[in-house]
């Protein structure tokens, strides 16, 4: 077992067995909605400095087009969260599931777009040789994860959406703009692990 491996697991376990933690929600959800379980897949790539797979959707795509997230989508009849993350991981940046070393899931995550995303946090191996699906990636890139697990990086921001104000997270990276669901997903997993304790 990996020194980086077992710090993850430590952190894990303790973040999820930590009460009071402050977990961001999308404030789009309304009281009773019908939402569809996701799952993504956060890959940590094993290096002396750990990074974290994230990709650009293709500007083509109906659903956040455009964006930064991590992959995944639709949790399939029959499918645990960890099953769904390492489907999609595999249909977009074809990353066999027996590349992945599974670390555990995290808070659910609603959103007001009509999902309820489990994030499946996994760690990968540093030379990981990658096949994107040009339609479902437009391409990808590895932002340290320090850097994204780090609360002074994390910038909340609000708008209006539907008469009323909502809340969002953002955190640049380089020239990637990781905001909205991808951003609170990671805030609530920087909250979870302290990675900077």
């Amino acid at each position: 077992m990996s020194a980086l491996f077992t710090r993850l697991s430590e952190l894990h376990l303790a973040g999820h067995a930590r009460e009071g933690v402050a977990i961001h929600h999308d404030s789009r959800v309304t009281e009773g909605a019908e939402l569809r379980p996701a799952a993504v897949l956060a890959a940590v790539t094993e290096r002396e400095r750990p990074g974290l797979l994230l990709i650009h959707r293709p500007s083509t795509m109906r659903a956040h087009p455009g964006q930064v997230a991590l992959p995944g989508g639709k949790i399939d009849a029959g499918e645990s969260p960890v099953d769904a993350a390492l489907r999609e991981a595999y249909e977009e940046l074809g990353i066999h599931a027996d590349q992945v070393r599974i670390v555990g899931e995290s808070d659910v995550y609603r959103t007001g777009s009509g999902y309820e995303i489990t994030p499946v946090i996994g760690m990968i191996p540093p030379d990981i040789a990658l096949d994107p699906n040009p339609s479902e990636v437009a391409r990808w890139f590895e932002a340290p994860l320090d850097f994204v697990l780090d609360p002074a990086n994390h910038r909340e921001h609000s708008r209006e959406w539907e008469g009323r104000t909502v809340n969002y997270w953002e955190i640049t990276w380089q020239e990637h703009r990781i905001w909205g669901i991808t951003a609170g997903l990671l805030v609530n997993l920087s909250r979870r692990w302290r990675w900077h304790d």
